[in-house]
C-alpha cells in the first residue's frame, strides 16, 4: 500500500503522538508533580506561540484551529466557573462545545489553505461569531438543559457510562480521527497528523471534565501539537521536493555528511525528458516526474531516493556495495520502463499541426524516439550510473562524480541501461526495437 511507504509510521506518531503520550504519562501516571501555575504557563505559552507561528507562516488552517480550541476552553471555564458540573449552563456549554468543536476541526482539515487574506478568513470569522452567539444563548442563566440534538442517545446509555461526552459528539470525534488518518495515509502531510493528534487531545480534555488542571493541560497539548505541525510542515518544505514528495537536495547533502564506507551512489536520469516537455508541455512533464519518483521511492536494497534537480535523481545505498545493489537497480529500471504513462484525456499540448516549421527538420535528429510514444500513452525509461566508495574514490564528491560519468556513458550508449563506474561493460540493457 502506497501510504505505508518508508517514513509513514514516523509521520504518524512523530511529533504529535509523542507529545500526547508524554502528556498522558505526566498527567495520568503521576510521574512528576505539576503545579497549577506551571499548567497555566504551559497553556498560554502553547497557544501564544502557536498563533504567532501560524501568523508568520500564513496558515489560516492552524490559526483558526488554535482559535476555536482556545475560545472553546475559555467558554467552558466561564460557564462552569472553573468546576465540572452535571447540570445547568456549565453542562450545556460542555455538550455544545463537544458537538461543535470536532465539526469545526473537520471543516478546517478539509478546507484548502488560502493564507490570511481577508476574503479567506471572513467566512471563518463569521462562523466563529455565530457559534459563539449560539452557545451564549443556550447557556444563559437559568438554562437547565441543552437542545435535544446535543445530547441525543443513539445507543444504550449503559454502553457509554465510561465517558461524560454525549454519544453524538463522541461519534463525530471518532469520525474526525478516522478522516485525519485517511488523509494522512493518502497525502502524508504533517498538518493531517497534527489534526489527528489534536482531535485526540481534545477528546482527552473533554474526557477529563473539560476544566481543571488536568483538562487544561490537555487543551494546551492540543495547541502544542498544532504548533509542532507548523514546524514539521516547514521542515518538509525545506527538506522535501514539493512536486515529487521525495527528499530534496538539502536532505541529500545532510545524508552525505552521515555516510560511512561502504556505500554506493546511483545517479538516475529520465531519458528524453526535454523532448517530453517540448512535445507534451510541462504539465505532462511534471506528471512523468511524479510517476518516476513514485517508482524511485519504492527502491529496494536499503536505498533512499532524492531529487537533486530537474529530471535528475540520486539513490544512496549506505552500507552496500555495487554487487549488492545491482539487482535492485535493475528491478528499478524495469519497473520504470514497464510503467506506461497514460494521458488523462484531451489533445496533448503542442501536438496539433501548426503548419510548416523550418525548425522541424533540425529537431528530428534529437526528438524523442518513436518507440516511446503509443496511441494510449507514453513509455518512459531511465538511465543509471552507479559508483561505489572504494580507493581511490573515498570522498562522497568523488563517488558522485564517478556515478555521473557512468550515467553519461549510459546515455551515450543508447539509454535505458545501467553503467558502473570504471567498467566499460554495460551492466543491464533493455534491447530497443
Amino acid at each position: 500500500m502506497e501510504a505505508w511507504r518508508k517514513g509513514m509510521l514516523k509521520s504518524l506518531f512523530v511529533p504529535g503522538g509523542v507529545l500526547l503520550l508524554i502528556a498522558v504519562m505526566l498527567l495520568q501516571g503521576g510521574l512528576l508533580p505539576i503545579s497549577a501555575s506551571a499548567v497555566a504557563f504551559y497553556y498560554f505559552a502553547a497557544f501564544a506561540a502557536g498563533a504567532l507561528l501560524a501568523w508568520r507562516f500564513h496558515s489560516s488552517q492552524i490559526l483558526f484551529a488554535l482559535l476555536f480550541i482556545f475560545l472553546a476552553h475559555r467558554a467552558l471555564e466561564f460557564f462552569s466557573a472553573g468546576h465540572p458540573v452535571s447540570i445547568g449552563p456549565g453542562r450545556i456549554a460542555f455538550e455544545a462545545i463537544a458537538f461543535l468543536l470536532p465539526i469545526n476541526l473537520v471543516f478546517l482539515l478539509l478546507s484548502r489553505e488560502r493564507g490570511l487574506q481577508l476574503p479567506a478568513i471572513l467566512p471563518r470569522l463569521g462562523s466563529l461569531f455565530l457559534q459563539s452567539v449560539f452557545v451564549a444563548v443556550i447557556c444563559r442563566p437559568g438554562s437547565v438543559k441543552a437542545p435535544f440534538p446535543l445530547h441525543v442517545e443513539l445507543f444504550s446509555h449503559a454502553w457509554f457510562r465510561w465517558t461524560p461526552i454525549p454519544q453524538l459528539s463522541l461519534l463525530i470525534l471518532l469520525g474526525a480521527v478516522i478522516l485525519s488518518l485517511v488523509r494522512l495515509f493518502q497525502h502524508g502531510k504533517p498538518v493531517d497528523g497534527g489534526f489527528l493528534w489534536t482531535t485526540l487531545a481534545v477528546f482527552a480534555a473533554l474526557q477529563s471534565g473539560a476544566v481543571g488542571k488536568v483538562a487544561t493541560a490537555y487543551w494546551a497539548t492540543a495547541g502544542l501539537v498544532l504548533l509542532s505541525s507548523i514546524i514539521e510542515t516547514s521542515y518538509t518544505i525545506a527538506y522535501h521536493d514539493e512536486l515529487t514528495n521525495l527528499p530534496g537536495r538539502r536532505a541529500f547533502n545532510d545524508a552525505l555528511l552521515r555516510l560511512e564506507k561502504p556505500y554506493t551512489v546511483a545517479a538516475v536520469d529520465i531519458d528524453h525528458f526535454k523532448s517530453v516537455n517540448d512535445t507534451y508541455g510541462h504539465d505532462i512533464g511534471d506528471e512523468v516526474l511524479r510517476m518516476v519518483a513514485s517508482r524511485l521511492a519504492r527502491v529496494t536494497g536499503g536505498g533512499t531516493a532524492y531529487r537533486v534537480g530537474g529530471e535528475e535523481f540520486t539513490v544512496l545505498f549506505p552500507g552496500r556495495s555495487v554487487k549488492h545493489v545491482a539487482s535492485h537497480l535493475e528491478d528499478l529500471r524495469v519497473a520504470v520502463e514497464n510503467s506506461v504513462f497514460r494521458f488523462r484525456g484531451g489533445q496533448e499540448r503542442r501536438s496539433a499541426a501548426r503548419g510548416p516549421d523550418r525548425r522541424t527538420a533540425a529537431r528530428k535528429k534529437n526528438a524523442q524516439p518513436s518507440r516511446d510514444v503509443y496511441r494510449d500513452g507514453l513509455s518512459v525509461t531511465v538511465s543509471i550510473g552507479v559508483a561505489e566508495a572504494t580507493a581511490p574514490m573515498l570522498e562522497p564528491e568523488q563517488v558522485i562524480k564517478a556515478a555521473d560519468k557512468a550515467l553519461y556513458r549510459a546515455k551515450k550508449s543508447g539509454r535505458n541501461r545501467i553503467e558502473q563506474a570504471g567498467n566499460t561493460r554495460t551492466r543491464a540493457k533493455q534491447s530497443i526495437a
